[in-house]
């Protein structure tokens, strides 16, 4: 690629990013705009949009399937009844209120999307702060930066962690065994930063409502097929790649969003059309467009230009690369989306170890999975500092954006600064606990 291009292709992608981050344009017109100002001159061909689909496809194949269950778990009633629980847990307690809202959020984010559980979450919470005075502000803070660290309980939790896993032939059980620990460090963090963060809710006390509704589950088989789904999928999602057929996550997803929508077909709850209308589609939309100028990016050969600056710098020294990335790709997540941040970053990671010598040149394609075991401590290191880099600011993570709609349509705003207040010392914690984790992961892979 020319000079010209090189530079056409940096400053539209810059142009998309500063659009999205100082809220110029919608986020979804903004990456959709920039693909086409680049497709009409020539710069992305056809071969480079279908290159970035196959990039883009396990991880919107995820998106897509776990919004249309958690669509169809919405008509359930299962979440009115899940507010009912909730708000008894806390006892009035500020205390209590908050550690069961992350005992709720963790277990449905660490297998559906993260935004898409915040969206289905946001109300129940809402209800019971309310119900108990508080305003809702901090709570959907908390949602938001939870969903996103649960995503690193599981290989399907987070797309940028399921990105990155794909990338080196990763298995959902692999995964569990070498990285999910992690996961469950960067939950129990927040607890004891609670009381400084939000120390009025916390101490709070309320008296509970004398009289408390009773939810009533109307279609009890409907709610327990859809429930089924939801188990099914966590099932396959642990198991089916050892299965004879080996379904992969991405399958997973789709096969269990079509069951659910079959289901509702089925129990004339609401018309299939209804559902599928309120599925994401701008997040979708969004995310295949910067895949393709990430796609963009990757011709212009910057990223392998980078990759021989981090081998000037680090040599074949993976430990302190591994620790580099924590920091340097969890900045970057913060400003921007995660999942092109992952894209971009699994190209240059891969350019950087074959001219280090690690792996040899077929590692740059995307069927190797010969990977040997000091290299993963870098790629897990990548998933580190993607997913946990979008807690520090508002725009770091879709879920975070997300909370803040629904905090603001209950007169609560969340303005840039105060997400920071809440996001930023969390992540900086998380991320040094994350950095521990590799060093000992480093350690015993030796």
């Amino acid at each position: 690629m020319g000079t010209l291009q090189t530079t056409v292709v940096l400053v539209v992608f810059s142009a998309v990013i500063l659009a999205i981050a100082f809220n110029v344009i919608d986020m979804a017109v903004a990456a959709l705009t920039g693909v086409c100002v680049l497709i009409v001159p020539g710069i992305l061909d056809s071969g480079d949009i279908a290159s970035a689909f196959g990039t883009s496809a396990g991880p919107l194949s995820l998106l897509f399937g776990g919004m249309i269950v958690a669509r169809v778990l919405r008509t359930t009633g299962l979440f009115d009844l899940l507010g009912d629980f909730y708000l008894r847990a806390t006892a009035g307690s500020g205390k209590r209120f908050l550690l069961v809202l992350m005992a709720v959020v963790v277990p449905l984010c660490a297998f559906l999307p993260n935004a898409t559980t915040v969206v289905l979450l946001a109300p129940v919470i809402i209800r019971v702060a309310r119900a108990l005075d508080f305003e809702p502000a901090e709570p959907l803070i908390l949602t938001a930066i939870v969903s996103n660290s649960a995503g690193l309980l599981t290989l399907v939790g987070d797309p940028a962690t399921f990105l990155v896993g794909s990338a080196i032939g990763m298995t959902f059980g692999g995964y569990l065994q070498r990285v999910s620990a992690a996961g469950v460090l960067a939950i129990l963090v927040i607890i004891p930063l609670l009381p400084r963060l939000m120390g009025p809710l916390w101490h709070a006390r309320r008296t509970l409502p004398e009289h408390l509704a009773q939810t009533r589950i109307e279609r009890p088989l409907y709610a327990g097929c859809s429930l089924a789904i939801l188990v099914a999928m966590v099932l396959l999602f642990i198991f089916g790649e050892d299965l004879p057929t080996r379904i992969v996550p991405p399958a997973v997803a789709l096969v269990g969003g079509a069951l659910a929508l079959l289901v509702g077909y089925a129990a004339h709850v609401e018309p299939t059309d209804d559902v599928l209308r309120d599925i994401d589609w701008k997040t979708l939309i969004f995310l295949a467009s910067i895949f393709c100028l990430v796609q963009a990016v990757v011709k212009t050969g910057l990223l392998q230009i980078m990759a021989l600056r981090l081998y000037d710098v680090f040599g074949a020294q993976l430990t302190p690369v591994a620790l580099a990335l924590i920091a340097g790709i969890g900045l970057l997540s913060s400003m921007l989306a995660n999942v092109p941040v992952a894209a971009a970053s699994i190209v240059m990671i891969k350019s950087y170890l074959v001219v280090a010598q690690v792996v040899p040149e077929a590692a740059l394609s995307a069927q190797f999975t010969q990977w040997p075991a000091n290299v993963l401590p870098v790629f897990i290191a990548m998933m580190f500092g993607a997913t946990l880099g979008g807690n520090a600011t508002l725009i770091g993570a879709s879920a975070n954006i997300v909370a803040a709609g629904a905090s603001a349509r209950e007169g609560a705003p969340i303005t840039f600064g105060r997400f920071m207040r809440y996001g930023l010392p969390i992540t900086l914690c998380q991320l040094g606990v994350a950095a521990l984790y590799v060093l000992l992961l480093t350690w015993l892979l030796r």
